[in-house]
């Protein structure tokens, strides 16, 4: 691992549904970037978070589903090992599925840290899948549940159709972007940030997006 300025504690979660036919092989090639980070020669060596109560990286067989509640030291650089695993996992994907990362602050103290400290912690959300589209969906589906459970604080869900018909008509806008672009050979656009890489192109649009 890499020398780093600011230590953090980084928590990657989530659970990937992954095709039928995908092997541990390929499961431990795609997830590389970050068994290599802490400098483990295997999958298996590095499956264990840094916490104990915490059940680490899994692959399971029978599920066909990878399980990641992990923890691991390093710094803003481990970001790149994270954009490496979300390729990696998108040819394995079944569909569409949101990893959570938190970067907690090493250094900051609850105990010695001022009423002026704060930490500096972060969090950052990716997405795989096998298509755009399905990213898109597991994106546009969170975010009608945090906005609608945002808004039931107000409104009655049965007020909140026309909230639900604008998100989905802002996802429609970004998918013909993005098919757009891609015809015309042109980078995609609004795939950026934490979604991990946008997978392979082409495929229809996310239902609700039509």
């Amino acid at each position: 691992m890499s020398s780093y300025n600011k230590p953090f504690e980084i928590h990657v979660h989530g659970e990937v549904p992954l095709r039928e036919d995908v092997t541990f092989e390929q499961v431990q090639e795609a997830l590389k970037p970050l068994w290599k980070y802490p400098g483990a020669k295997s999958l298996a060596d590095a499956a264990e978070s840094a916490y104990e109560e915490e059940p680490g990286i899994r692959f399971d067989v029978n599920k066909h589903l990878l399980q990641m509640c992990w923890t691991v030291p390093g710094d803003e650089d481990f970001r790149q090992a994270l954009d490496e695993m979300c390729m990696g996992l998108n040819e394995l994907a079944l569909e569409g599925a949101p990893i959570e990362v938190t970067f907690y602050d090493a250094d900051f103290d609850d105990d010695e840290g001022s009423q002026n400290d704060e930490a500096q912690d972060d969090f950052a959300m990716y997405f795989v899948g096998p298509t755009p589209a399905a990213i898109m969906q597991v994106q546009r589906d969170l975010l009608v549940q945090d906005t609608i459970a945002l808004m039931e604080r107000h409104f009655d869900g049965s007020e909140l159709g026309e909230v639900v018909a604008a998100i989905d008509k802002l996802f429609e806008q970004r998918f013909d972007a993005l098919v757009s672009s891609m015809q015309l050979g042109k980078p995609p656009r609004g795939m950026g940030g934490s979604s991990g890489g946008a997978g392979h192109g082409g495929g229809r649009k996310p239902r609700h997006l039509h």
